[in-house]
C-alpha cells in the first residue's frame, strides 16, 4: 500500500487526479502565512494539510527542524515524495541556529525560486525568521515589511535577533526601520 493511502485520512491524491485546496483549509495550518502565490510558511501541518497543500499546488516542502521533534510527522518526507512534491529538511537546533543553517535553506530556494513552497518547523517561529530573512535578502521587501509579517508570528528571543542581526549584517542590510521593535519580550 503506497504511504499517503496508508497515512493519510480525507483527500488521496492519485496520478491524474486534480484537487484544489481552499484557503481556509491551508490557514487551518498552525501559523500559516502565505507572503506571495509561490511562497509560505507554517507550523506543522497534519498529513491531511500535506494533502491539501499538494492539492493547492505546492511543488515542495522545506522542513527546518528534527524529525524526533514534538508533533512532528515521523515519514514527512516519505509522505511529501508519495504526493509527487520534493521535499528539503535543514535541521535547524531552536537554541543554536546558525548562519549556515538559513544559507542551506536560501540555497535550496535559489535552486528552483518559482516553486510553491511551504517552509515549516513546528510553530513557525524558526520558519517565520527565516522566511524574514530570505525575503529581504532575495525578493527585496523591506524590513519593516518582512518584519510586520513576522511579528504576526512571534517576537524573536534573543538567539534568534542576534542571527537575524548578523544575517542583516553580513549582507550591509540594517535591522532598523520605522516601526521596526526588535525589543526581546521576556
Amino acid at each position: 500500500m503506497s504511504i499517503h493511502k496508508k497515512l493519510t485520512v480525507g483527500l488521496v491524491l492519485t496520478p491524474g487526479m486534480v484537487a484544489i485546496a481552499s484557503a481556509a483549509e491551508l490557514s487551518g495550518i498552525r501559523n500559516y502565512i502565505e507572503y506571495s502565490p509561490a511562497f509560505s510558511s507554517a507550523g506543522q501541518p497534519s498529513l491531511q494539510q500535506l494533502n491539501d497543500l499538494k492539492a493547492a499546488g505546492f511543488e515542495r516542502v522545506i522542513y527546518i527542524a528534527f524529525s524526533n521533534s514534538r508533533g512532528a510527522i515521523a515519514d514527512e518526507d516519505a509522505v511529501v515524495k508519495e504526493l509527487g512534491m520534493d521535499y528539503v529538511q535543514v535541521p535547524v537546533i531552536w537554541e543554536a541556529p546558525t548562519k549556515s543553517d538559513f544559507y542551506a535553506f536560501a540555497g535550496a530556494m535559489q535552486r528552483e525560486p518559482g516553486r510553491k513552497t511551504l517552509l515549516h518547523c513546528q510553530a513557525n517561529y524558526r520558519a517565520s525568521a527565516f522566511s524574514f530573512l530570505y525575503r529581504v535578502l532575495y525578493e527585496g521587501v523591506t524590513v519593516a515589511d518582512a518584519k510586520a509579517s513576522m511579528n504576526t508570528i512571534w517576537q524573536p528571543n534573543e538567539t534568534w535577533k542576534n542571527l537575524i542581526f548578523s544575517v542583516l549584517e553580513d549582507n550591509n542590510i540594517s535591522a532598523d526601520c520605522e516601526g521596526c521593535d526588535w525589543t526581546v519580550k521576556e
